[in-house]
């Protein structure tokens, strides 16, 4: 007696229902192929200006002239710089991070304004505890948490007070969390370019974290592609250098004239992404922005660094928050300014919450194609059914193109991962892809929800700040 597991012929019903599966599968399929092929292009665009960008100045401007380090960066009279850090419920790291970054800031004339907010004594406590003449708390008037651009203002008001108490004026005000890990130079380097430029944006460098290899790990190599290739671009195109919200510089004239067209404020509180909309404020009114790559004589690059969430959870509220911020209520609040490569660039910002979503789509059909396939080896009467992909068709070229376009894309962020981390991470960075594809998704899906509860009135913007992490040795 055979006790094996037979199917028996599916009734028309079931067949009904396996050919509609069959047909959701291919559409789905080509929907997802189509959709990721025009994603593709345009970062492959971007891929390409910048290889003819840094060949350009390999050919021309490096040939005659060699690549500057930050030591020779240095004013003989240096200006007065305000570094300005907002701090919520930051007691854990605010500390640490403040004696490190004065002990290793090489610079004479700055001071550090903190702010902290009327129900957060603990955080208070600690920025005093460090008792350093170069810190001044700033206590916000409401409490907290409000937004960061609110605690930002209440840190020009004093940076105002303290110009007119002591009859000097800043150079320039930098901006900076209570997890950044500094580099010495930077200072200089500030001083040494504010007045050509209006804001200067220094790389940002996430930490490896050994504990979380790929949550963690996947920032590692959006932020080296990002900061090593696509705002390079962005300003080669004389499109606008959006803030990071650290590692920036902005002209102290420049910050006040934006602040004289905001009734006094230079930020708006108001806003999610206060750190991406202060450049696209510069371009408008004049002012160059620039990403600056230098290193120092060790070889080290001028960059902040700092560790970056580490949980699904903690990474997908800060995503929520970026593309809220920028791919939805931004899309609102600043509309379509600037030219042309503004333009296009403002798109590609926006374009990130379908990205996700035609990357989830595109998982989805992968689902749909192995269940398809299953239910072809066990059922025979579906493989009577066209293929999903007939060969040498039109869909069959698609997603041949789709194959190169996701091995090239790959391959360009190993490359950027390698060049930042070293080869090991830049193996990583392939399967950490499927990471932060499921993350940015899952981001998308969240950002869509809140802005729905935001635009009726369902929930207020707030400061949904993740909890931060500074490096026991420094880093």
């Amino acid at each position: 007696m055979d006790h094996g597991l037979t199917l028996s012929a599916p009734t028309a019903l079931a067949q009904s229902a396996l050919a509609l599966l069959h047909i959701v599968t291919r559409e789905t399929l080509t929907l997802a192929a189509l959709g990721i092929l025009l994603c593709s292009l345009d970062d492959l665009l971007i891929d390409l200006l910048y290889l003819l960008r840094r060949g350009w100045r390999r050919a021309t401007v490096y040939k005659h002239q060699p690549h500057a380090v930050a030591e020779a960066m240095q004013r003989a009279d240096p200006g007065w710089m305000a570094i300005i850090v907002p701090a919520w419920d930051e007691a854990d790291v605010i500390g640490a991070m403040l004696r490190d970054l004065t002990a290793r800031l090489d610079y004479p004339r700055y001071l550090v304004f903190v702010g902290v907010y009327p129900n957060d004594a603990a955080t208070a406590a600690v920025v005093e505890a460090v008792a350093d003449p170069r810190i001044v708390l700033v206590r916000c008037a409401r409490a907290g948490p409000t937004t960061k651009a609110d605690c930002l203002n209440h840190l020009w008001r004093a940076l105002l007070a303290d110009e007119a108490a002591h009859d000097r004026s800043y150079r320039g005000v930098v901006l900076h969390d209570a997890e950044d890990v500094v580099h010495a130079r930077e200072l200089h380097v500030y001083d040494w370019l504010l007045g050509r430029l209006a804001m200067v944006q220094l790389p940002v460098v996430p930490l490896v974290d050994a504990g979380s290899r790929w949550v963690s790990g996947h920032y590692l190599d959006e932020f080296a592609e990002l900061h090593g290739k696509d705002i390079v671009v962005r300003e080669a195109l004389g499109a606008a250098v959006p803030s990071a919200g650290v590692a920036c510089a902005i002209a102290r004239a420049m910050l006040g004239r934006i602040a004289d067209g905001r009734a006094g404020e230079p930020f708006d509180a108001a806003c999610l992404t206060e750190d991406y909309e202060l450049g696209l404020k510069i371009k408008a009114l004049g002012g160059r922005g620039a990403l600056v790559r230098v290193r120092d004589r060790s070889g080290a690059l001028v960059a902040t660094r700092e560790h970056f969430p580490a949980s699904f959870d903690t990474a997908l509220r800060q995503k929520t928050r970026w593309l809220l911020g920028i791919a939805l209520t931004g899309w609102d609040r600043i509309g379509w300014q600037g030219g042309l490569a503004d333009h296009y660039m403002l798109m590609r910002d926006r374009k990130a919450i379908l990205s996700s979503l035609i990357t989830l789509l595109g998982y989805a059909a992968m689902l749909l194609v192995g269940i398809d396939l299953a239910l072809a080896a066990a059922l025979p009467a579906m493989r009577h059914f066209a293929p999903l992909i007939t060969p040498g068709s039109w869909r069959a070229g698609l997603l041949f193109a789709n194959t190169l376009a996701l091995v090239q894309r790959l391959a360009v962020r190993a490359t950027f991962s390698t060049a930042a981390y070293g080869w090991r991470e830049g193996v990583r960075s392939v399967p950490r892809a499927v990471v932060g594809n499921a993350i940015n998704a899952a981001a998308a899906l969240n950002a869509c929800r809140r802005y729905w509860r935001i635009t009726r009135g369902l929930e207020a913007s707030r400061w949904d700040k993740t909890a931060h992490r500074f490096p026991v040795a420094g880093g």
